[in-house]
């Protein structure tokens, strides 16, 4: 029994690692940054109004429930696409950032991509924003207790800096846009479509070990 189940590991195993051997530099990604970051992480660059960022959700919800034990992994909201004023698109960087806080950051994001995307309704105003939170049972007092809080607004004027900093160095050309350990730009064209969740699995988790 016990050598059957090292068996079928290995078989599990042997297609991320002859992936891991493929990876290369300039091809699957690039290099950003001299130094890493301090801890492990995986960040996501994206807006709640881009189309392909909508469809790559499930797939970042996805790795991010599967990222190695001490590794975070973020998102940070662009406001270059100009499909809403800036003031709905920081109130709704401040809206996942405060459901985030609260433990209901998916649920959140899947909510204002559906509305979007979906349902195709604007957001107006921030009284938008908080209902649709509400619907979505994050506690009202507490919701706004954190929208207007400085660690949440502090959080996404951070994703502001970022954004324009990335932008200036030619590094965030578009999103979604994905880095790891702040070092390593993956390029989203170069993963097989048809095995795209797996191959990014892989991807992620040999550049975290990288130096």
């Amino acid at each position: 029994m016990n050598k059957w189940l090292v068996a079928a590991v290995a078989a599990v195993l042997l297609p991320l690692s002859a992936l891991a051997s493929d990876f290369q530099q300039g091809k699957h990604y690039d290099v950003i940054a001299e130094q890493k970051t301090a801890k492990p992480e995986v960040k996501e660059y994206f807006s709640f109004f881009c189309g392909g960022c909508y469809a790559f959700e499930p797939m970042a919800q996805a790795l991010a429930k599967n990222l190695p034990e001490g590794t975070e992994f973020k998102k940070s909201h662009v406001d270059f696409i100009r499909a809403a004023a800036p003031e709905i698109q920081n109130a709704l960087a401040r809206a996942y950032v405060s459901a985030k806080n609260l433990g209901k950051g998916d649920q959140m994001a899947n909510a204002i991509f559906n509305q979007i995307h979906q349902s195709r309704v604007p957001f107006r105003s921030e009284d938008d924003i908080r209902s649709l939170a509400l619907i979505n049972d994050i506690n009202a007092e507490a919701f706004d207790r954190a929208m207007r809080s400085f660690p949440v607004r502090g959080a996404v004027g951070q994703m502001m800096k970022e954004q324009e900093a990335l932008s200036n160095s030619k590094v965030l050309t578009g999103v979604p846009m994905l880095v790891v350990n702040g070092k390593y730009r993956i390029n989203n064209s170069s993963l097989n479509q048809r095995n795209m969740q797996q191959e990014l699995q892989a991807l992620v988790e040999y550049l975290l070990t990288k130096d």
